[in-house]
């Protein structure tokens, strides 16, 4: 089941999406997308939870050191958040924005201290997220938490079969990422446990589980489409920003 969340002229609700329709048990109401709904970020996180160093073809591309022997993560904040559909801003203030396609989980319930096991019965389900990068930028907060810089939808895939789900990055009609995650180092299970010894999660927080090889440069007109089999595509043009 695909899971939505959109914004009416009644409201915010969160329905079943099926062929461009969703449906609400709020309201009992049906949106067509488009005309009287647009998809928002398919849920509000507390956090974003972001791997970073999970492929090893991107380790070696980019020249991040070893391969780490535990998850390697860091944190966007709640207003990091942007929708599907929603033109990305080019920001004015970098010289080098990137793109970085990512499947990621979305905690269905307050859990904390997972074993691996445990983790699918904490999960409502899978989305994926575009984790934006102001690459000159000195460190990963200063790259990476900034406004809109996670992209994330279009909605949460509550039946996911994770094993060798394959993944491409499209801009602009250009394919410049592929892989399948059977090439992460770290399982998503295995993350989220991890992660979970740490931090108490909340309904709607999300874990993404890193990016595989050649993430790029992004240009004003470009337009982005990630897609992970099984759970959908992604898809956000960049406009040139105010004073970009």
């Amino acid at each position: 089941m695909r899971l939505a969340r959109i914004c009416t002229a009644k409201g915010v609700f969160t329905g079943e999406y099926e062929d461009g329709v969703v449906t609400t048990d709020g309201d009992d109401g049906t949106y067509v997308v488009g005309e009287d709904a647009e998809l928002m970020a398919p849920c509000d996180p507390t956090a974003i939870f972001c791997t970073g160093r999970n492929f090893g073809a991107k380790i070696e591309q980019m020249g991040e050191g070893d391969r780490p022997d535990r998850p390697d993560w860091f944190v966007k904040p709640p207003h990091a958040l942007h929708p599907p559909e929603a033109p990305i801003e080019y920001p004015g203030w970098v010289e080098s924005f990137t793109y970085a396609g990512e499947l990621a989980a979305v905690i269905g319930r307050r859990c904390h201290d997972l074993a691996a096991d445990e983790v699918e019965d904490a999960l409502l389900g899978y989305t994926i997220l575009d984790d934006l990068d102001a690459y000159e930028q000195d460190r990963r907060t200063a790259r990476k938490a900034f406004d809109g810089s996670a992209p994330l939808g279009p909605w949460i895939e509550t039946d996911v079969d994770l094993d060798g789900m394959a993944m491409e990055t499209v801009v602009s009609g250009e394919r410049r990422q592929s892989a399948t995650t059977d090439e992460m180092l770290f399982g998503p299970e295995e993350i989220v446990a991890f992660l979970s010894e740490r931090y108490t999660f909340r309904p709607g927080d999300v874990i993404s589980f890193g990016s595989p090889a050649n993430p790029g440069l992004l240009e004003p007109g470009d337009t982005i489409e990630i897609t992970y089999e099984g759970v959908g595509t992604l898809r956000n043009e960049v406009v040139a920003g105010h004073n970009a």
